[in-house]
């Protein structure tokens, strides 16, 4: 497996940022953190191995960032520098990353713009839902394991115009069924979103399925995937649904 690393500068944060690129060709998924972790998280919990065959056989090349979440979500300072520092890094992988991301993909590989993939595990998968619904002619899919789509958890009853933006419970609400957007998300490879009902699961769930009833309604229909009860909140089960999620994306390697 080619892995690669970068540190580059992001004009947005003002300050170097570093990324992992491995594979050498693909399609391209870009992995968000857990809560406030780091973007070597993904492959020292082993699930760049467990992609491997897609991998080596240049159908799968995963990118992993960085997150500033210790700033932003999980920081418990005042709310309004918070959700700026969000939206800043929000503006870094938009803007930024993606287009490095395309420049590295096209490489050794096809043109994969509009086909690129996100996911994660806990805030992670929310990153990678959020990202996706404000930016479906960036992003075409998500594997979002065990996600959180509310702002609640972090910034309880407060509610600015930066806190509306990244709690896509809240502005999927709102979201016009006339939209240009629809049609993109009609044109979604696969948004899934997962989540068990076990141990450390109960919050996240009711998320999961807030936002689907709110998307539902709209007649935005992502793939909802319910585990068991015997699922909880962690990488031995987020290993198992990683692999699984591949496979029906990717098919056999």
């Amino acid at each position: 497996m080619q892995i690669r690393y970068y540190k580059e500068y992001s004009r947005y944060l003002d300050r170097f940022m570093e990324f992992k690129v491995y594979g050498h060709a693909g399609r391209p998924i870009v992995i968000f953190p857990c809560q406030s972790g780091r973007f070597y998280d993904w492959e020292d919990r082993n699930m760049c191995n467990l992609a491997a065959p897609w991998i080596d056989a240049g159908k799968l090349q995963i990118f992993t960032v960085d997150s500033i979440d210790s700033e932003s979500w999980d920081n418990h300072g005042p709310e309004r520098p918070r959700i700026e520092m969000q939206e800043r890094w929000y503006n870094y992988i938009c803007e930024e990353f993606t287009p490095r991301l395309l420049e590295i993909n096209r490489e050794q590989g096809p043109d994969h713009s509009g086909r690129i993939l996100l996911g994660g595990a806990s805030m992670g998968g929310g990153h990678a839902v959020n990202f996706y619904l404000r930016r479906p002619d960036l992003y075409n899919g998500t594997i979002a394991l065990s996600g959180l789509y509310s702002s609640r958890m972090f910034f309880g009853n407060y509610m600015d115009d930066l806190v509306y933006r990244n709690s896509p419970c809240d502005y999927m609400r709102n979201f016009p069924t006339d939209h240009p957007y629809m049609e993109l998300y009609a044109q979604a490879d696969k948004f899934i979103m997962c989540c068990g009902q076990g141990a450390w699961e109960a919050e996240l769930l009711a998320s999961t399925r807030e936002l689907q009833q709110v998307l539902e309604s709209k007649g935005i229909h992502p793939i909802v995937d319910i585990w068991g009860s015997d699922v909880s909140h962690d990488w031995p089960w987020w290993e198992k649904q990683w692999v699984y999620f591949l496979q029906m994306i990717l098919g056999n390697a």
